[in-house]
């Protein structure tokens, strides 16, 4: 029962600290993936960078 609840805790944990990127098109956004790799960025990072960073 112990082992369960430390589970269910970790993956609220989980949850709660992935939810808190920045929104996209932000200006702290635009920041965070301008920092990372190119070659990391998805298709849709590359092309939503591409509208709401380089084309504002």
């Amino acid at each position: 029962m112990q082992k369960s609840v430390s589970v269910m805790l970790l993956m609220v944990g989980f949850v709660l600290l992935s939810g808190c990127s920045a929104e996209i098109g932000s200006d702290a956004w635009c920041t965070d993936l301008k920092e990372k790799p190119k070659g990391e960025w998805t298709a849709n990072e590359a092309t939503d960078y591409a509208k709401h960073c380089l084309l504002k």
